[in-house]
């Protein structure tokens, strides 16, 4: 997700060190005229890697295919993430989805290598939510979420949040196209962060955390859920896609 030349100081100022740091050279790293840089490039999982230390399994499959990063449970149950090796402070990650409806999938902000993350939930299957904020891995998990899907993607229902559902149930089939790519964004700034996310352009949250119990910096990541799930879903033959995965590094 990173390109640098113009942005290269302010990005390195924001730059994690603890990881090796993507740089302009590597494929798809230009730079867009809003100061994005891709940290994907299309083709390869370069500047990537899967944890095999989350509670999820030992990391499930994961490969670049058609363009996007393709994401399964390699056996039943068998999970896991796959993390940038760069990592960063304050960023926003914008990205397109097409997942299958069945698998629970997140961007992890932050992310250690034991998943432990400020979440974007990508739960796209019945009861999940899109862009909602969850405490990956914190010994007290935290949830805020505006919408549950029913049992079709193409059906929600609002919930109670801190920040009100900006586009209501009627709406949403024509707002959110599934076997498209849409579009999901996530930006968090500050340690306690505060945290914000948008699918398609629309924001979906606005969340402050109230302490700081997380580092101030740490990898993004790509996951899938470990377990089963009800229904006997085999999802070793149900996947996650991801592209055009970009990053704009913020002071």
């Amino acid at each position: 997700m990173p390109r640098y030349s113009a942005i290269l100081t302010t990005a390195l100022a924001g730059l994690l060190v603890s990881g090796p740091v993507l740089h302009a050279a590597e494929p798809g790293g230009k730079t867009d005229e809003q100061g994005f840089v891709s940290i994907f490039d299309g083709k390869t999982l370069k500047g990537w890697h899967v944890s095999s230390k989350t509670g999820h399994g030992t990391g499930g499959r994961w490969v670049a295919e058609d363009g996007a990063i393709v994401g399964s449970q390699d056996r039943r149950g068998n999970g896991g993430i796959i993390i940038t090796d760069a990592h960063y402070a304050n960023f926003e990650v914008a990205l397109e989805m097409n997942n299958d409806f069945g698998p629970d999938s997140g961007l992890f902000l932050r992310s250690t290598e034991n998943g432990k993350a400020y979440q974007a939930l990508i739960d796209y299957h019945k009861d999940g939510n899109l862009m909602g904020i969850y405490g990956e891995g914190f010994p007290k998990p935290f949830v805020d979420r505006n919408f549950a899907f029913t049992d079709k993607p193409s059906e929600i229902k609002s919930t109670d949040s801190i920040f009100p559902l900006p586009v209501s149930p009627e709406k949403w089939p024509d707002f959110w196209k599934h076997g498209h790519w849409n579009e999901l964004r996530a930006r968090i700034v500050g340690n306690p962060p505060t945290v914000d996310t948008w699918i398609n352009g629309v924001q979906f949250m606005h969340w402050s955390d109230k302490e700081k119990h997380h580092p101030d910096t740490g990898g993004i990541a790509l996951q899938v859920h470990g377990g089963g799930y009800p229904g006997g879903l085999d999802l070793t033959k149900l996947f996650v896609r991801y592209r055009n995965i970009r990053i704009k590094v913020l002071p």
